[in-house]
Order: C-alpha cells, then sequence, then structure tokens
C-alpha cells in the first residue's frame, strides 16, 4: 500500500510496531505466495478503469444497485476467464475488490447452483448441465426457502408428484405458504434454478429432493408457462441482489431432472434412498465454513476502519490548553475495540481451521466414510451462528466508536454491517444452528457417561467439575483454555441434567427438549467459544510466526480469552470455579494488555491486508487523510450537483401536494444530470 500522504498520526503508528506486519498477513492468508498472488490480482481491480468510473453504490436506487451489480459481475467473470482463474479462492481475491460488499446478483449461482450440480448430479446429469452453466448459458440459483419454511425444511410445501405414464415430475405449489420466498438471484437473473421440494411417488412421500427446474427462456429470458416468479422487493441490504419469490402451477419437467447421485427414482416410480442421509452434511459444512470466514472478515474490517479512524481523530483536551490526544487513547475506546479485534482474529483463525478440515476429510466422505463428519458438522453449525452473532454486534460496536461519522455510508460500516447480518439468519437460523449442535453434545455427552471414548475437540465432556482453576495473575494460556473446558463441560452437564430430570417427570422427549432448550443453547454457545480459544492458543504455536509476533499475538490471544471470561462471569463462577481474588486477576490483566496491545493497534489492522478499494470507507482509509475524503464524498452526493433541489422547497409552502402528484419525478431529474 502506497505511503504516500500519509498523515502524521498514522505514520507515527506504523513506526511504533514491535513485529512485523508483513509475517503476520502471511501467516493469516496462508503463506507468502499467496498473500503476494492476493495482492497482484486485487491490484487488477484497483487499476482497472471500468471500476474506477462505477457511480457510488450509496448514491444509487435499488434498481440501479442491480444493474451495476449485474454489469460488475458479467465484467468480472470475463475478466477472471481473461485471466485463466479457475481457482476459487483466487477468484475471491478478485471479487472481494472488484465489488467488495456488493452481494452479486450471479453470487449464488457460483456459490450454490454450481457446487449443487457437482456435489448431487450424476456423471451423466453434470455432463449435461456442468458445461452449460460454467459458461453462463445456464444461470442458475437455489430456491430452498418458502414463505412458511425456512431453516426447517422436512416442513417445505412446494411438491415433486411423479407420473410413470409420463416419466415426469409435477411440479406445484400447493399453498400461499409453498412459494419459494427470498432465493438471491431468483427474481430477474436466473433462468434456471435447483429446487427443494417433497417428493411423492406410488402414493408415498419421501422428503425434501432437489430437481433441476428452467424457468426462463434461454432464449429470450423470458418467464415459461406454468411459472410465476419475481422479486420480493426492498430489503435491509443487498439491493444488488435480485432476492425473488417463485411459484409452481402443476409445472411438468423430465424424470432425468431430480438430482440423483445418491437417491432415485425409476420409470415405474420405484424410490431408491441414499445408501446415507448424512452424505449431505460435506456440503453443509462447506458452506458454514464460509459463512464464519464471511462474518469474520466483516468484523475485521469494521475494526480496520474503527481503529484507524481513532488513532486520527482527536478530541476533548486532557487538560486545559493541552493538545486533544487520539482517541484511541482513551481507555474506554480501547475496552470497546480492542477484544472486537482480537474476536476478529480469533473468528478468521476459526473459519479457516473448519475450512481446512473440511478438505481433509473430504476425500473420505466421497468414499462414504463419514466418521469425522458429525463432530465437524456440528461444530460448524455452532460456529455459523457463533461467528455472525458475533461480528454483527461487534460490527455496531466500531459504527458507535467511530461517533456521528460512523453514520454516514461514507465510512464504510453500514454497508458491511447489512452485507454480515443475514448470516444470522440465513442457512439456518442461528437458534436452530445453536440447537444443532446441543444435540451433538447431548449423545457425546449420554456415551462419555457410558464410558466410552469421545472424538478430537469434545473429550472435555464428562470431565471432573470438582476442579478449581489454575489462573494466577500472569494468566496462562492453557489456564485459559482450562477455565473454558470447564465451563462448557459443566453447562452441558447441566443441560443434559435438565433435560433427564423433564423426562423423569413425565415430560414427552420433544417437551423435555423445548423445556431444556435455554440451557441447551448455552452449551452449545460455551463449546463454541472453547473452541474459538483453544484453536487461538494451537494457531499462535505456528513455527511460520516470528517470535516478536507470537508476542504481540500471544497478548491478543490472552484479551480474547480474558475478556471472555469477564462478560460471562456468571458462568465461570456458579460452582465455585474461579474465586474472587483470581477474578481480579484477570481484570487487571486486561487493562495491562490494551496497554500491551496499544503500540501495535494500527499495525494488527494492517496485517489484514485489506486495501482501500475493499474498505470502501473514508475513515479507514490507510493515508488517514478522513477529512478531506469526507468532504469530498459530501461534494459528490447528487444533491449537490444542483443549486435547487428540483423545485424551491418553499413552493411545497404554497402547494402542499404529495410527491407522488408532483410533475417532474426526482428520478427524471436524476437522468436529466446524467
Amino acid at each position: 500500500m502506497s505511503q504516500e500522504n500519509v498523515t502524521p498520526d498514522l505514520a507515527r503508528e506504523r513506526s511504533k510496531a514491535t513485529f512485523d506486519v508483513e509475517n503476520l498477513a502471511e501467516f493469516m492468508i496462508g503463506g507468502r505466495d499467496r498473500l503476494k498472488r492476493k495482492r497482484f490480482l486485487q491490484n487488477i481491480a484497483i487499476q482497472d478503469p471500468f471500476f474506477k468510473k462505477q457511480k457510488s453504490w450509496s448514491f444509487c436506487s435499488v434498481e440501479e444497485q442491480y444493474d451495476m451489480g449485474l454489469s460488475k459481475s458479467i465484467y468480472i467473470q470475463k475478466k477472471l476467464q481473461e485471466m485463466g482463474i479457475t481457482d476459487m479462492q483466487e477468484a475471491f481475491y478478485y471479487r472481494e475488490c472488484a465489488a467488495a460488499h456488493e452481494n452479486s446478483p450471479l453470487g449464488l449461482h457460483y456459490a450454490m447452483f454450481l457446487p449443487t450440480i457437482n456435489k448431487q448430479a450424476t456423471p451423466e446429469q453434470k455432463k449435461k448441465w456442468l458445461p452449460l452453466a460454467e459458461n453462463y448459458k445456464m444461470i442458475g440459483t437455489y430456491a430452498q426457502t418458502e414463505l412458511g419454511h425456512g431453516t426447517f425444511i422436512r416442513g417445505l410445501e412446494t411438491t415433486a408428484t411423479y407420473d410413470p405414464k409420463t416419466k415426469e415430475f409435477i411440479l406445484d405449489s400447493p399453498t400461499l405458504t409453498s412459494k419459494k420466498y427470498w432465493p438471491g438471484c431468483l427474481g430477474k437473473t436466473s433462468n434456471h434454478c435447483v429446487v427443494m421440494a417433497q417428493l411423492y411417488t406410488q402414493g408415498k412421500s419421501h422428503g425434501p429432493h432437489m430437481f433441476m427446474v428452467q424457468i426462463r427462456s434461454m432464449e429470450d429470458h423470458s418467464v415459461l408457462p406454468g411459472i410465476e416468479v419475481g422479486v420480493i422487493g426492498n430489503k435491509f441490504g443487498y439491493g444488488t441482489n435480485d432476492n425473488g419469490f417463485l411459484s409452481f402451477d402443476k409445472l411438468r419437467i423430465p424424470r432425468e431432472n431430480m438430482l440423483m447421485r445418491y437417491s432415485q427414482v425409476h420409470e415405474d416410480g420405484t424410490y431408491v434412498k441414499p445408501q446415507n442421509a448424512k452424505l449431505a452434511y460435506g456440503s453443509m459444512v462447506l458452506i458454514r465454513s464460509s459463512i464464519v470466514s464471511d462474518a469474520a472478515r466483516g468484523l475485521a474490517q469494521a475494526c480496520v476502519i474503527s481503529i484507524r479512524y481513532s488513532a486520527v481523530r482527536r478530541q476533548t483536551e486532557a487538560y486545559p490548553g493541552g493538545e486533544e490526544p487520539q482517541i484511541l487513547d482513551y481507555q474506554t475506546q480501547q475496552y470497546r475495540l480492542f477484544p472486537l479485534l482480537a474476536s476478529a482474529y480469533s473468528l478468521q483463525l476459526a473459519g479457516k481451521y473448519v475450512f481446512n478440515t473440511y478438505l481433509e476429510v473430504n476425500d473420505q466422505i466421497e468414499k462414504g466414510n463419514l466418521e469425522s463428519m458429525p463432530e465437524l458438522h456440528a461444530l460448524s453449525a455452532g460456529l455459523k451462528a457463533f461467528s455472525t452473532y458475533e461480528a454483527s454486534a461487534g460490527i455496531e460496536v466500531c459504527r458507535i466508536c467511530c461517533g456521528g461519522h460512523g453514520y454516514s455510508q461514507a465510512s464504510g460500516l453500514p454497508k458491511i454491517y447489512v452485507d454480515v447480518v443475514p448470516g444470522c439468519t440465513y442457512e439456518g437460523e442461528n437458534t436452530v444452528m445453536m440447537l444443532q449442535t446441543a444435540r451433538y453434545l447431548m449423545k457425546c455427552y449420554s456415551r462419555a457417561k457410558q464410558g466410552q471414548k469421545l472424538p478430537g475437540f469434545v473429550q472435555y465432556i464428562g470431565q471432573n467439575l470438582n476442579k478449581k482453576s489454575c489462573m494466577s495473575e500472569e494468566v496462562a494460556l492453557g489456564c485459559l483454555v482450562m477455565a473454558y473446558e470447564h465451563r462448557a463441560a459443566r453447562l452441558v452437564e447441566a443441560a443434559a441434567m435438565r433435560m433427564q430430570s423433564l423426562i423423569q417427570g413425565g415430560k414427552k422427549q420433544h417437551e423435555a427438549w423445548n423445556g431444556s432448550s435455554v440451557q441447551l443453547f448455552w452449551a452449545a454457545k460455551a463449546h463454541c467459544h472453547l473452541f474459538c480459544v483453544k484453536n487461538f492458543v494451537d494457531a499462535i504455536q505456528a513455527k511460520s510466526l516470528s517470535s516478536k509476533t507470537v508476542t504481540v499475538m500471544k497478548s491478543v490471544c490472552q484479551l480474547y480469552g480474558v475478556h471472555g471470561i469477564l462478560e460471562n462471569l456468571g458462568e465461570f463462577m456458579q460452582d465455585g470455579f474461579f474465586s474472587g481474588e483470581q477474578v481480579g486477576y484477570l481484570q487487571r490483566k486486561m487493562l495491562a494488555l490494551f496497554e500491551n496491545i496499544r503500540p501495535n493497534a494500527v499495525a494488527l489492522v494492517d496485517a489484514f491486508d485489506y486495501p482501500d478499494m475493499v474498505l470502501g470507507s473514508c475513515l479507514g482509509r490507510y493515508d488517514g487523510q478522513v477529512y478531506q475524503a469526507l468532504y469530498d464524498y459530501a461534494k459528490s452526493a447528487p444533491m449537490n450537483q444542483t443549486e435547487i433541489h428540483i423545485d424551491n422547497p418553499m413552493s411545497y409552502v404554497d402547494n402542499p401536494v404529495s410527491y407522488v402528484d408532483k410533475p417532474m419525478s426526482y428520478d427524471r431529474q436524476v437522468e436529466q444530470y446524467r
């Protein structure tokens, strides 16, 4: 990144760093070569005149946002093809910079549609569909969520009934609530979609299955007969994406359009079920690991913006006549931002772990060996919820820490927030995801009580809960891990005991589960928190990190663990695990860690290595030229291109007609301005 024109405050901050920023940046991305490659690809986007001439996203109507998003998406795909880039990670580096936090109208085509064909289709189906999809002749999405059902897949109402006479499936949306609702890229962009529908054959229901359905003409993009499709209207964010609705009126599709890699319907209607119903776990893990990484990136970018800005912003003289200090020097600002910085590092490392572990076991999944999948599936479900909760709340704190300017679209923070927060509900509502993790933890607890050995990370379950904390003033990382293990083990046991008590009291299994669901949620959250702490501790032992970098990252890791205990103190003290004296150690340590991290704060966010084009922020600029950027942003606003806005505002006083009755619309004014 250019060192030109950097403000004195930020230059001084960077000069105080006690570690090599490049060393940490290389570690976080996975090596020096990968970091160089990322920078190379992102620099191509930064220098491209096509992106430089784009109108600011925040000054666009929803329709303009979609048009711009579609234009960018097609241009990006062409550039990737020109550069011969087929690696998904490399493509992401380029896209991340070219269309930062702009949810692509083609996003689900390559994130869901293509992977679903690859994972769920037969070799013959892949041979037919993949060439068309890879060349964007077929543009597709994934349609599962309905008006009436989302996370509860078994409750979906769209039906696919097999007709053996014609060898076709009849797709139907029999109720209002059965209409597909929310799938991205559906309303205007896609001409095909993979539809999740309840399969009926030979008079029996066989549950939800996937079907390839053409919804628009591949010639003129017109909607096909038997289909109703459109956009769902304006949302909290995602203006660049045409989230849509879809319904079927007894639409007939060929039998071969059922995705039949794992389950089949023969010509006579005979249903062949999959050998193992858990074969879909692999795809779920991959999607959830990407959500964890997305949430971590959003939080990291918010930290970059708010910490850089806090190093530039000066406010309130410390004493009469004294220089206004940088607001990053205020302990209360550190208390709000530094734990979020630690969380961003922890969550990035967690997402990296789940993704890498998925790659390691993927070959086993393909061969039908699912021995290691239940634990990874449960962990990925919980981390999806844990990370999106943490990131969404953290980004909002970062916005508040930027004062009034944080409320401006110019800060970049609102755009990051609305990009991350949907992750709390899509691909599984977070509470449901936590309870999926809890269900696995209850099985592990039962096995532990029977004396069975537990796999991998869950071995802490069933441990002796009579132990006391080993915490001293040093606050050793091992003692932090022990504390989180104790808390998780105790909450898992408490949830199990609650369920057992309710069942013994006459409750049915499902009633006991519901009556214990809050404690089950606490247990799952504690499990995920433990994983993030332990994974962080393990990660910073990497040989690729220099001793100076390890020293700094140890402080960040300690802060993550200490702050998490102090924020959830009741759960750690309830059974006397911590003494009051040990809590004092932790409180003093947290304040000391603020002082340790302060000289490296800007360097630590620099190590995330996000160029200004990715951040899209006047406040988080690498050069720190915050105020000029804010002023230039304001001057560029379309409303400032005319001296008088449409009509003299005083005309409304004399003639207070409705906006819709005005003879000249704002859209026409904008069109004239163009």
